[in-house]
């Protein structure tokens, strides 16, 4: 799914470098993983968004295609040194990280002296389709769906055990939340950090897990979900709904949901961006003479054009404003009117002379 890194730090699109920066010193302050109450999945989440923001041609690849293409962010390595540790507790990924020497040490300095705690990790975004007609994407629309996911355990309040039962040390990692496991290579000793396994990372292990969560701190249920559907959404757009996906365990936060819009086919108009095309069928004696002819609009409302005569099959009719409602309200398309001649399969012995007829005049 694509982040937004303006969401996570808080700032809006237009927001100067300082701005970005003082929000970003604000929040790694906040979610440091060495100080208590942090939150490392956060604070990870932090840097990767003031890595890009923080970059002149970063943030412009950002702003225009959603995301950077240099690999530098949203990587899931965090940078070349993968998940390797150098001796004397320097680790070169976090230096990408924190974006700057000056920030790494600020937020360092800060936390000092803190033991540090793993959290668990958020809960699944997830995707849906929802179905809307096209009258639906004109006027906007409010849907409502169930979805089967993960939700906080009603048993334990999501915590995966019982609170009065307490929680212990892990003996596995001894309440670091880690193990570490060294690697002799040609260029010298390494160690490699990884979760450890018994506790997930927390540190800790309930004395009592409980039962009908088996210690997850959720269980799946059906969660009814509401979306207001913006007039003039366009056809595989993504709604974003904050903090709608799945729970994460343990009492970790839940991922987000996102509503990808269909809009079915509609039996008399066709869209093309903001406007709207539909298709009229016309006598081949309207064409010479002309006429009064009635046009559907997608409001339902109907609107009677002149005709004049010998007009050109060929030249769409525009009728101005009668197309789809413009994203954000800004007002709305035009309709085009295609034509279609209607001409009968046979002729009788009179209509057939009165054609000739009229061929010789014309």
């Amino acid at each position: 799914m694509p982040k937004d890194y303006y969401t996570i730090l808080g700032v809006d699109k237009t927001a100067s470098d300082e701005d970005i920066k003082k929000a970003y010193r604000k929040l790694a302050h906040q979610y440091h993983p060495d100080k208590a109450g942090g939150n490392a999945d956060r604070f990870k989440e932090i840097n990767e968004a003031y890595q890009v923001l923080s970059s002149k041609e970063k943030r412009a690849q950002y702003d225009r295609f959603g995301r950077v293409f240099d690999g530098s962010a949203g990587s899931s390595h965090g940078g070349p040194f993968g998940n390797f540790e150098f001796g004397f507790g320097f680790d070169p990924s976090n230096l990408d990280d924190l974006g700057s020497v000056g920030d790494l040490f600020d937020v360092f300095f800060e936390g000092l002296g803190v033991k540090r705690r793993k959290s668990y990790r958020r809960g699944s975004d997830l995707e849906i389709v929802q179905e809307i007609a096209l009258e639906e994407a004109f006027r906007g629309a409010e849907k409502k769906f169930k979805v089967r996911l993960f939700s906080p355990c009603g048993s334990c309040s999501g915590l995966g055990y019982f609170a009065d039962a307490g929680l212990t040390e892990c003996a596995t990692c001894s309440g670091r939340g880690e193990i570490k496991e060294s690697r002799s290579t040609f260029f010298g000793s390494f160690a490699q950090v990884r979760p450890c396994s018994k506790c997930s990372g927390s540190g800790q292990v309930p004395n009592k897990i409980c039962s009908d969560c088996r210690g997850s701190g959720r269980v799946q249920s059906n969660k009814e979900v509401s979306v207001e559907i913006a007039p003039g959404v366009s056809n595989e757009q993504l709604i974003k709904l904050s903090g709608a996906g799945e729970t994460g365990e343990r009492g970790a936060g839940a991922g987000d949901l996102y509503v990808r819009v269909k809009i079915l086919p509609h039996k008399i108009f066709e869209r093309e961006g903001d406007n709207l095309l539909v298709k009229k069928e016309i006598s081949l004696l309207d064409v010479l003479f002309g006429t009064k002819i009635e046009i559907p609009t997608i409001n339902g409302n109907k609107i009677y054009v002149e005709i004049p005569a010998n007009f050109s099959l060929k030249e769409k009719l525009k009728i101005p404003g009668e197309g789809m409602t413009r994203f954000g309200g800004f007002g709305r398309g035009d309709l085009y009117v295609e034509w279609e001649v209607k001409t009968p399969k046979k002729f009788n012995a009179k209509a057939k002379k009165l054609l000739d007829d009229l061929k010789k005049e014309i």
